[in-house]
């Protein structure tokens, strides 16, 4: 409680800490940043969606048959697979073709069948592949099952962390101190320290939950276990609710679960807003805590390492 620092306990946990977040840090630090953009995600659909292409053509509508031959005269050797039609007839239409495992969408004119342009737009494209990135680094199951494993690493440092954060009954109000006119090493270490006590609980819930995303049927199978299902429980269990609750805050969706904060709203930005902030706290903490790494342990023995006049003087000496 006094001296922690001098527990062979703490030594070892802090190597752990130390260790895995040097090898997990720059996946952390992936995560935090598009986790918290996606944090905006509708947003950035509604950013990335352009006015419907409207038909200013007087003739009538042609049908899926003529709009599908239309696309595929204008672009040789390519199928249709899909078409879609909005529902104010006028818009334009959607129209996915294929060739020899190359596929693409058109927007093609509902009653002369012209290509009017590109769908979806390359905004929305771009939104979509970084939701994907983010939840599976773009390698479908094999890549949630890898982020399974990250949120497993973060749930470890942050634990970890915590334990090694305690620096004695006489000094841990100094530890949640940000200290002006410091140099920017100190600063980095007064900053690591209080942000990851202040982050804690967040970055708990979010790790648990997006072990729960990526693992579900692993989370579930714990829960049963915990507490089994029967006749008397069912619909009741505290894990159900658990579990529930994990999803909502992982995304900080807190709209339909007992939380007075309905539709969009200032409610509904200042609760993203929170996530938003809080979920860059890893990017953060990865951040300085490989600077401190640096100049405690890098650094010293990188200046300490001999240069060509001292290598060529031990060299003439022998010493």
């Amino acid at each position: 409680m006094r001296h922690p620092q001098q527990l062979w306990v703490r030594r070892a946990l802090f190597q752990v800490h130390l260790w895995m977040g040097l090898v997990f840090g720059v996946y952390l630090f992936f995560i935090s940043v598009t986790g918290s953009v996606l944090v905006y995600r509708n947003e950035l659909f509604e950013l990335a969606t352009p006015a419907p292409v409207v038909t200013t053509a007087t003739g009538r509508l042609l049908t899926d048959d003529e709009l599908i031959g239309a696309a595929e005269r204008a672009h040789a050797g390519f199928r249709v697979s899909r078409l879609t039609r909005g529902e104010n007839l006028d818009h334009s239409v959607e129209v996915h073709l294929s060739r020899d495992g190359q596929a693409m969408a058109r927007l093609v004119d509902p009653r002369t069948g012209e290509d009017v342009g590109r769908a979806p737009p390359l905004g929305i494209w771009l939104v979509a592949r970084l939701m994907e990135l983010h939840d599976n680094l773009l390698a479908g199951p094999e890549g949630r099952r890898v982020n399974g494993i990250g949120a497993i690493a973060m749930i470890l440092v942050t634990i970890t962390g915590l334990i090694i954060w305690w620096p004695g009954v006489n000094r841990w109000r100094r530890s949640l101190t940000l200290h002006r006119g410091v140099g920017w090493n100190r600063l980095s270490c007064e900053l690591h320290s209080a942000l990851g006590f202040f982050s804690f609980a967040f970055l708990i819930v979010s790790g648990v939950s997006a072990l729960y995303l990526c693992l579900p049927d692993t989370v579930q199978a714990f829960a049963d276990w915990l507490e089994p299902p029967t006749d008397e429980n069912l619909g009741f269990r505290s894990v159900d609710s658990v579990v529930s609750w994990l999803a909502y805050l992982h995304f900080g969706r807190i709209n339909g679960i007992g939380i007075p904060c309905e539709g969009p709203g200032i409610c509904d930005q200042a609760t993203k807003a929170v996530w938003a902030l809080l979920g860059l706290a890893p990017a953060v903490l990865v951040v300085t805590g490989t600077t401190m790494w640096w100049n405690r342990v890098v650094r010293p023995r990188w200046r300490s390492r001999p240069g060509p006049i001292d290598r060529e003087r031990r060299a003439t000496t022998g010493a």
